[in-house]
């Protein structure tokens, strides 16, 4: 079994926001293979399905962002997941630009908080993630501020294809093509 979390902050004063990004791509998987994330348990909205021929959990934790590591620790801990193998976050990155994504098997929080977070409730950072980007700050705006801004209609466009990117990647992970997937999507393209 798969647990796959997608990072952002509940309410819907958040909604279409960077920093949910991980949120969006969970509502694809879940509109794409039929699954409600609807039950409400270990602090997150999930639900339960199939994709690419595995059991998966799709998370949505409501604890808000920086306090990701609480919902995510007890969905593992509850379903005995190997974090190593069988968990996937989903996330918004700012050092990419939007709509790109980036496939990574472990790695450092890169300042993300609700990655740091997760890294330190799990006591380990060997875990899949998918980073979604979301466009770098721009100078002298607040971080905080940025990142819980919503995204211009150009921007829009890309992130819908990076969401839809990042759906694939998923599959692809589930389906034990990490490799193949990391060689497609985090190569630059030649527009970025």
């Amino acid at each position: 079994m798969f647990i796959i979390a997608g990072l952002g902050n509940p309410t819907r004063d958040y909604e279409g926001t960077r920093h949910n990004a991980g949120f969006e791509v969970i509502d694809a998987l879940a509109e794409k293979y039929n699954i409600a994330v609807d039950t409400k348990k270990h602090r997150a909205y999930i639900g339960k399905g199939m994709i690419a021929g595995q059991k998966v959990i799709l998370a949505k934790p409501q604890t808000y962002m920086n306090l990701s590591g609480e919902s995510i620790k007890s969905l593992v801990d509850y379903y005995k997941i190997d974090t190593v193998s069988n968990l996937l976050v989903i996330y918004d990155d700012i050092s990419l630009n939007p709509g790109q994504i980036r496939i990574r098997e472990k790695g450092s929080a890169g300042g993300h908080n609700g990655i740091k977070n997760i890294i330190a409730h799990l006591g380990n950072q060997v875990f899949l993630r998918i980073k979604v980007g979301v466009g770098q700050k721009p100078p002298k705006q607040d971080l905080a501020d940025y990142v819980l801004g919503h995204f211009t209609k150009n921007e829009e466009e890309k992130m819908q294809e990076g969401y839809a990117h990042a759906v694939i990647a998923a599959e692809r992970i589930l389906s034990g093509e990490i490799t193949s997937a990391m060689n497609e999507f985090n190569r630059k393209k030649k527009d970025e």
